[in-house]
């Protein structure tokens, strides 16, 4: 089968390699369409602690169960799948609670097994016993159903903020797991937005495809003077934090209102991680920060069901789709904020 197989910081080769053989338990899944995740970009570029090449990465899928091993219930050849990308040890407490993203000893697809960058993809037996291969509704296309898994980590993200109907929502960061998390708090009831980045070309860029109520080009001027002075110096209820910035982590604190909740939800690089805080801040104005880390079958569910009503327009989230032997090209679009969601098509 074609695969694009990552060989080392800034390598990526489109090569033969061979199909997986489908054992008992097991479920191959032809992949349509993959996408891009940030993730896969920093791996390509500085490498990852849990990728040993040769490898090969990807874990936005879309496809359809070509094979199934012995002993596999509750699937059919030619289902339309995703697949959830956390794969717990099955034994901790955190995976009798059905939070395998959580399981101190997990694993996950793309990263320990092989990913989604290739013609095929086998679901190893521990994570089909996870129900960890979802249907695809039939008003879901495959391309949209690309975007279910980060969408399902900005729903995890969310579900602690309780967001609800006249809340005020300040988002960091104007990608796509920004722009993202600004929909979904608008379908939650978000009145005022207020989306936060050092780049004019990405908050142009975001805002041409999605609207927040304010732009605020971080790097021209100060976060916390401007939010202040459009909040009558009150703060905005709720604050996500989607860029890997320690800046974008103390300023959250800093324009969030009383009783408001803050999501750290982008992770910070292993060494650098330490912040600045005032816990004065949260003692006094009872606010609370969260933070949260990829998702769980749940939460796939609610983004399909969020697709299929429409509450969530996905493919206003893709901006490009390119054949697997342009995924260089994908990831260098990703680089330069000229892009949401970039999806490659592995089957023509």
């Amino acid at each position: 089968m074609k695969a694009a197989v990552y060989l080392g910081i800034k390598k990526i080769q489109i090569k033969e390699v061979e199909r997986p053989k489908c054992g008992p338990g097991e479920i191959l899944i032809r992949v349509h369409f993959c996408a891009i995740c940030g993730t896969d970009v920093r791996t390509y570029l500085h490498g990852h602690k849990k990728v040993k090449p040769p490898h090969i990465i990807g874990h936005e899928i879309a496809g359809e169960i070509a094979e199934m091993g012995k002993e596999t219930k509750g699937h059919q050849l030619g289902d339309r799948v995703t697949v959830v990308t956390s794969v717990g040890c099955g034994k901790c407490r955190w995976c009798q609670k059905g939070y395998y993203n959580l399981c101190p000893d997990g694993e996950a697809i793309g990263y320990f097994y092989q990913g989604g960058f290739a013609e095929y993809l086998l679901m190893p037996q521990e994570a089909v016993a996870q129900n960890a291969v979802l249907k695809i509704p039939e008003n879901v296309s495959l391309v949209e159903a690309s975007i279910v898994e980060p969408l399902s980590c900005c729903i995890n993200g969310q579900n602690y903020l309780k967001i609800e109907k006249g809340d005020s929502v300040a988002v960091f960061g104007a990608g796509p797991i920004g722009m993202m998390h600004l929909e979904l708090a608008r379908t939650s009831g978000a009145e005022k937005t207020f989306l936060i980045d050092i780049s004019k070309e990405k908050l142009e860029f975001a805002q041409s495809h999605f609207s927040a109520d304010y732009l605020i080009n971080s790097q021209k001027e100060n976060p916390t003077e401007k939010i202040s002075s459009l909040t009558e110096n009150k703060g905005v209820d709720v604050v996500i934090v989607a860029a890997s910035a320690k800046i974008a982590q103390e300023q959250a604190l800093k324009i969030v209102g009383k009783k408001g909740r803050i999501s750290f939800f982008a992770g910070l690089p292993k060494d650098n991680s330490i912040i600045n805080f005032d816990s004065n801040i949260l003692h006094y104005q009872e606010i609370s920060i969260f933070g949260s880390f990829a998702s769980y079958r749940e939460e796939y569910e609610e983004a399909l069901n969020l697709i299929v009503s429409k509450k969530i327009e996905a493919k206003k989230f893709i901006t490009h789709i390119l054949p697997l032997e342009k995924i260089e090209e994908g990831i260098n679009l990703i680089r330069k904020g000229k892009t949401l969601k970039v999806i490659l098509k592995i089957r023509i």
